[in-house]
């Protein structure tokens, strides 16, 4: 399944909506795109709407951040943009983190780890639109 959504900043709780309703199998999300497209600010809002009532902040110098939900959901939020091979990732151990029960790893930058990202994955990338004020977003998620 491929999806594209234009959209303004103004417009993003509804699609957080719409992208929950595509995460619904999901055990992980994968965020790319530009520096400065949206990222943190898409998950910000995605953890608000799954009921995180945390502050969400970008892990950028801490590589993964960890929410949880009143339902007891956990959301591992990683930031890897300073981790450059998956060997690095492992030895952070933070693979452990990747398909959990009840929780969502959601990770900005993923490409150094894609190969260990085999199942229940949704792929969304973030870009600039040709009106400054706008994204889109294209979601590729299983069927």
């Amino acid at each position: 399944m491929t999806e594209t959504i234009e959209y303004s900043l103004q417009e993003l709780p509804l699609v957080v909506q719409k992208l929950k309703k595509l995460l619904s199998g999901s055990a992980v999300l994968t965020l790319t795109g530009s520096l400065g497209a949206g990222k943190t600010t898409l998950v910000k809002e995605l953890l608000k709407a799954y009921g995180v009532s945390d502050r969400v902040t970008s892990p950028t110098f801490t590589y993964m951040n960890q929410y949880e939900n009143e339902e007891g959901r956990r959301f591992y939020h990683f930031d890897l943009y300073r981790i450059k091979t998956m060997q690095d990732f492992m030895a952070a151990g933070f693979q452990e983190y990747l398909y959990q029960p009840n929780s969502m790893a959601i990770i900005e930058w993923p490409e150094a780890i894609l190969p260990l990202l085999d199942q229940k994955v949704c792929h969304v990338d973030i870009e600039y639109h040709e009106d400054p004020g706008r994204r889109v977003l294209v979601i590729q998620g299983e069927e």
